[in-house]
């Protein structure tokens, strides 16, 4: 990282020793340990007039774009030194593109653009800047197109390096292909929603010309549940299973959720202010959908089971205090796959299975769809009737069970 010199008032400093850098990079001093990068243009003066004296001035006219990539204020470990290298170079690397727009645009030439940005690493650094809760998901999207580069021979010369300039329509339409064969459901068009977001940002700031994702998409049916779900009987032979060294917590929390369809991010965040006894309602806001949607809040009744199943607060604890105890969603999801295994049942189940397993089952119980729309905190009814046509399923399922006629 370059030495700093002077820091401004407004906690800035300039990075770009050259004076003829335009813009220049520059770098803003966060109370969370950070710097964040930006870029400081400079496009002459401009001719205005004071309101007071009636006199016409000259000012400079500038503008400044933040990057969203960030350095350590003091990096500590080799880690955090390489992560402010790479950074900078990356960020290096955008303010010369954005000086041969400047270039063009005010002079109409521009200089031979020497585009040696690794996309593999850009989006990683896209990922190390990230904030939101699908983190996870852009993660496994970034390994599935490098799995992708590494396992189709036409394309394995990239695996550690390719240009944003390589990335073409053929390759996107093999990657989407490639996800599609090896995800199940929603899951390779998620991957790709995720892959995609990148590529925007990287047109957005100039490191791709052409987006080569345009035109091509990945549909799949949203209205078929593609997840397996456990029947009623299936719960309670669960229940009843018991095995050495089980996670009490997690058990407690996957049993609320067959009985509440709450989402694993959800639950593990739910506190004992969250039930309201006297109402016999649980409240709570979606992680998923909380400051983007009017339809976050869910509230969702309690029987005098399911209020004594969430008991009180223990000694010591408050009403803030977390219900479930929960580990890593990984360490959740392997003990419910072992849960499941020794209750004898044979079917993929992960957590959002119980809920998946929750709307299907108080459906053939006779709720109706409004109501379980309002119980899983869908904003319209399109993303439940799914569950009515998984219901339609099984009544086929039901009716072909039956023995066959004979005449």
């Amino acid at each position: 990282m370059a030495i700093r010199k002077d820091l401004r008032s407004d906690n800035t400093y300039i990075i770009s020793k050259d004076s003829t850098d335009n813009p220049k990079l520059g770098a803003k001093i966060l109370n969370d340990g950070r710097e964040s990068l930006f870029l400081d243009f400079y496009f002459g003066y401009t001719k205005e007039v004071n309101e007071k004296t009636g006199k016409e001035v000259l000012r400079k006219d500038r503008k400044r774009e933040y990057l969203s990539l960030y350095l350590w204020q003091a990096p500590r470990t080799p880690q955090e030194r390489q992560h402010n290298k790479e950074t900078l170079e990356l960020a290096k690397g955008i303010r010369y593109e954005r000086g041969q727009q400047l270039l063009e645009s005010l002079e109409g030439y521009r200089v031979k653009a020497s585009r040696e940005i690794n996309f593999l690493e850009y989006f990683q650094k896209y990922i190390d800047s990230y904030t939101k809760k699908d983190i996870k998901m852009m993660q496994i999207a970034l390994q599935r197109f490098k799995d992708f580069l590494e396992a189709t021979p036409q394309y394995v010369k990239y695996k550690s390096k390719i240009k944003p300039e390589q990335i073409t329509k053929d390759m996107i339409l093999a990657f989407t292909e490639y996800l599609q064969g090896r995800s199940k459901g929603e899951g390779a068009k998620s991957i790709y929603q995720r892959f995609k977001k990148v590529v925007k940002y990287a047109i957005d700031h100039d490191i791709m010309v052409k987006n080569p994702c345009n035109g091509i998409s990945i549909k799949i049916d949203d209205q078929q549940l593609t997840k397996e779900i456990l029947s009623l009987e299936e719960i309670q032979t669960l229940m009843s299973t018991h095995y050495h060294c089980e996670n009490v917590e997690i058990r407690r929390a996957f049993i609320f959720c067959l009985y509440t369809g709450l989402r694993f991010c959800d639950v593990k965040d739910l506190t004992y202010r969250n039930v309201d006894k006297s109402n016999m309602l649980l409240r709570f806001e979606q992680n998923k959908t909380k400051g983007h949607s009017s339809a976050s809040g869910v509230n969702i009744p309690l029987n005098e089971g399911l209020l004594a199943f969430v008991g009180d607060p223990a000694e010591g604890q408050t009403r803030d205090s977390l219900i479930f105890n929960l580990p890593s969603y990984e360490a959740c999801l392997k003990a419910v796959k072992r849960w499941v295994k020794r209750a004898g049942i044979d079917k993929h189940i992960s957590w959002h299975c119980a809920r998946h397993s929750f709307a299907v089952n108080i459906l053939n119980n006779g709720a109706n769809v409004k109501t379980l729309a309002s119980l899983l905190g869908h904003s319209g009814l399109k993303h439940t009737e799914k569950y009515t046509r998984a219901i339609d399923s099984l009544k086929q399922d039901a009716i072909n069970s039956l023995p066959k006629i004979i005449l």
